[in-house]
């Protein structure tokens, strides 16, 4: 009988030792990343290549461009508005193409 219970106690602490094992291996370290935006630096509308005026006219032909910024990889980003009211921000390469950032 000794045996019984000493083998049942023996194995109940064995599973708690157990358990807290696993308990302390689940938990991992959390890594944060910070994706860093592309320098814009604000430029005249004006200095647009017609690519990005000719695609915003297409796609969006009740927008006006309020602002515009460029970044060293020649992208550029542009805070349209419409004549409903709505805004947005929008980005496009030199050629014309929108792209997402």
């Amino acid at each position: 009988m000794k045996n019984l219970i000493l083998t049942t106690v023996l194995s109940f602490v064995g599973l708690s030792a157990f358990a807290q094992d696993v308990a302390i291996n689940e938990v991992e370290s959390v890594t944060t990343e910070i994706a860093l935006t592309q320098d814009f630096q604000e430029i005249d509308v004006a200095d647009l290549p017609a690519a990005v005026i000719t695609a915003v006219k297409k796609d969006y032909p009740t927008a006006t461009i309020n602002k515009a910024y460029k970044n060293e990889s020649n992208q550029f980003k542009l805070e349209l508005s419409l004549k409903d009211g709505a805004s947005g921000t929008v980005y496009a390469d030199a050629d014309g193409n929108w792209i997402e950032l």
